[in-house]
């Protein structure tokens, strides 16, 4: 970070964090350029429509010491996954804490394939997760109305609003206090989960919330947790929360 963002930080970040009203929320894809909304907007532009596809493949490979393929199961992803995407994380009563769509995919593999998990970030687990969260777009997020979930979704708060690293920066400095300004000539995104998993232009591949969470706090000059982490679960749980009611885009493009 050079000297001249980091006098710009300075200046740009307030002190506390406060929630942004109901009204004004956003999906970051109000910001975005028209070559880029163009980009996401037409499935034939969009590379991330090359995992979803990938992911169409997969739901219906058999595979695991049961030979039984996610369809087996579920059926026509269409109908049987629609909303599904707009209801995660939710709380797993088996695993006894809230899981996200990535972890389900892979205990849907556990316990029903008898197969092994899929690493975190991989091309597979990407692709299901894109095809499973395209059956939800233009679906409004609809976090479930569950107690378990209040003491994680109050974590994640905690983590979002929490200074942290070098720069001693929060989630909230940026995304809740300082949206729609500009930072080194980039609009400020509100941070809606609305898109994921996304494909950045930056990454020139698809990436999970995890690991946009992971950059930002990489960004802070702070420690990133694990992937999977109970940490970056309760963000992604307050996170689905704080934009409920906005459309689900997956999957996403962004710069």
């Amino acid at each position: 970070m050079t000297a001249r963002l980091f006098v710009a930080l300075l200046a740009l970040f307030t002190l506390s964090a406060a929630d942004i009203p109901p009204d004004q929320r956003r999906s970051g894809y109000a910001d975005l350029g028209p070559q880029t909304k163009a980009m996401e907007d037409d499935d034939t532009a969009n590379p991330a429509m090359l995992w979803v596809l990938d992911g169409e493949a997969l739901w219906t490979t058999k595979t695991g010491s049961a030979k039984k393929s996610c369809a087996d199961c579920h059926g026509d992803a269409a109908q049987s996954m629609k909303g599904v995407a707009a209801r995660y994380p939710a709380f797993d009563a088996k695993e006894g804490r809230p899981i996200d769509l990535e972890q389900r995919i892979n205990l849907e593999r556990r316990d029903k394939q008898q197969a092994a998990p899929l690493a975190v970030e991989s091309h597979d687990l990407l692709a299901l997760s894109a095809y499973i969260g395209n059956q939800s777009r233009g679906m409004p997020i609809a976090p479930p109305d569950d107690p378990r979930l209040k003491p994680f979704i109050a974590q994640g708060r905690a983590l979002f609003e929490a200074r942290q690293g070098q720069i001693n920066m929060s989630c909230a400095q940026c995304h809740d206090d300082n949206w729609g300004k500009k930072l080194a000539g980039n609009i400020v995104p509100q941070g809606q989960p609305t898109g994921y998993p996304i494909y950045r232009l930056e990454w020139q591949s698809l990436g999970s919330l995890q690991r946009r969470l992971r950059n930002c706090i990489v960004g802070m000059r702070a420690e990133p947790y694990e992937f999977g982490s109970a940490e970056y679960v309760a963000l992604e749980t307050f996170l689905m929360q704080r934009a409920a009611g906005l459309k689900i885009e997956t999957p996403g493009v962004r710069p």
